[in-house]
């Protein structure tokens, strides 16, 4: 394992004047392992985020804020695990409980007590959390979740919102990105999408589409779509709970990201808004594979063995999965769950995420981009079109489609900081030394950008 240490502030900026040339002449062994994994995986990847050309960074080994790729380059980390890692790589509390339970058994193919501790943290934590059931990803919690609400209402459309991010599952690939009227992914039947309405996150129109009694569900990210890459304003939730409340529409709020990261409690505890359902992963199961959906008791126990009851319209729900609740993610969950229970992980990262946007925008102005970081809580988002920013307005690319997103991207790889498309995300392990190492890179990456036109 390489030593962890805070990193010194950039010693070479000259490196980022040839950034393209830079990134790709001194990571050989990356550029190798993909032309190896070419020939595994379709256009070399396992997860569509990590698709960079001319080819993406491979890692070995991380701790903290840190990783190291295979060319043993370190980079202050802001993708840190697709956000599922709050406490950093290889936190000793998840080390120990992990490397622990792996001597004890992997997977029971039986009930065992973990599960049951995992969910008491769970219900102890999140406010909508009468009832939960665990799933082995953020897909498959918001599956679960819509399933759970057509059962309920006895009705079959979903509303959910532009640019909103759901998983990959049929009945959210409906307006991921612009243009809002293409799916996300083919092979979707326009029969489910049929049953999907997409709306602007407007309440007048809202309100409209639920009184036709049509609607079983409305699914929101709780900051914004794209972890708050368009901002959503809380009164808007919270008319939302009121017009669904008063329609008997299921309200899920989907906390997969969220979730133990806005506070202990996500987002909902912050608004102070109890959504019917919840579904959560990533800091869920300290970063190991692991889904939940919790809430209403009476929504949940449709998926009770043996009972009829008034509520269960559509009969029970049948919910298998090998991983569900698996004894590796429950300790991995049970040790991040003790972590964030008191606040002060998020205390740090948010104030830190603060402190970065800040410093980012300072930078900004240099060049016109008045207000070009922005985001709430831990997370941060940018955008580099002067027109829209000064209108007002939101991304004009879809996420990390914008090509200069790409470029500065590269241009803070070769400075020692990785970041998650168009922003990223802090953890509790981050430190100010970090955000002063990486205040100082995107000084000089924007530098070099402007030099050859990126942002104009």
């Amino acid at each position: 394992m390489a030593v962890f240490v805070a990193p010194e502030l950039p010693v070479a900026p000259e490196i980022v004047r040839d950034y393209e040339n830079a990134f790709q002449r001194d990571r050989p062994k990356s550029r190798a392992l993909y032309e190896r994994a070419g020939e595994v995986f379709p256009s070399g990847v396992t997860h569509d985020a990590r698709y960079l050309s001319p080819f993406p960074l491979y890692m070995q080994e991380a701790s903290g804020a840190y990783k190291w790729d295979v060319d043993g380059h370190r980079y202050i980390d802001y993708a840190i695990g697709h956000g599922a890692l709050l406490f950093g790589h290889a936190h000793p509390n998840l080390v120990e409980a992990v490397q622990s339970q792996v001597a004890r058994g992997t997977h029971f193919g039986a009930a065992h007590e973990l599960e049951i501790e995992w969910g008491e943290w769970v219900k102890r934590l999140i406010p909508s959390a009468e009832r939960v059931r665990f799933t082995a990803s953020g897909t498959e919690a918001t599956h679960m979740a819509i399933r759970l609400a057509r059962s309920f209402t006895g009705r079959t459309r979903v509303l959910k919102f532009e640019g909103h991010f759901h998983g990959w599952h049929d009945a959210v690939t409906a307006a991921v990105e612009p243009p809002y009227d293409i799916p996300s992914s083919s092979g979707v039947p326009h029969a489910v999408l049929d049953e999907v309405l997409v709306l602007a996150p407007d309440l007048e129109k809202v309100e409209a589409a639920l009184s036709s009694g049509e609607i079983a569900a409305v699914i929101v990210e709780p900051t914004g779509a794209a972890w708050g890459a368009l901002p959503i304003d809380p009164e808007f939730l919270h008319g939302l709970r009121e017009v669904t409340r008063a329609t008997g529409t299921v309200l899920i709020f989907d906390e997969v990201i969220t979730g133990f990261r806005c506070s202990p409690g996500g987002a909902q505890q912050v608004y102070g808004i109890t959504p019917d359902l919840t579904t959560l992963a990533k800091i869920l199961a300290g970063g190991l594979p692991g889904g939940a959906v919790c809430g209403r008791l009476e929504i949940m126990d449709i998926m009770r063995f043996g009972e009829t009851t008034a509520w269960n319209r559509g009969g029970r729900i049948s919910h298998p999965g090998t991983y569900n609740g698996n004894p590796i993610s429950a300790v991995g969950g049970i040790a991040a769950l003790k972590l964030a229970a008191d606040g002060r992980a998020q205390t740090h990262a948010n104030a830190l995420a603060e402190q970065l946007r800040a410093g980012m925008n300072e930078v900004g102005a240099r060049y016109g981009l008045g207000g070009c970081a922005y985001g709430t809580f831990s997370m941060f988002h940018m955008i580099f079109d002067r027109a829209r920013l000064h209108a007002g307005g939101g991304p004009v690319y879809a996420k990390g489609k914008d090509p200069r997103v790409t470029k500065l991207r590269k241009a803070m790889i070769v400075l020692g900081v990785d970041l998650f498309s168009s922003g990223g995300m802090v953890s509790a392990v981050h430190t100010e030394a970090d955000i002063r190492f990486t205040l100082e890179a995107f000084s000089h990456a924007m530098g070099s950008l402007d030099a050859e036109g990126t942002l104009q």
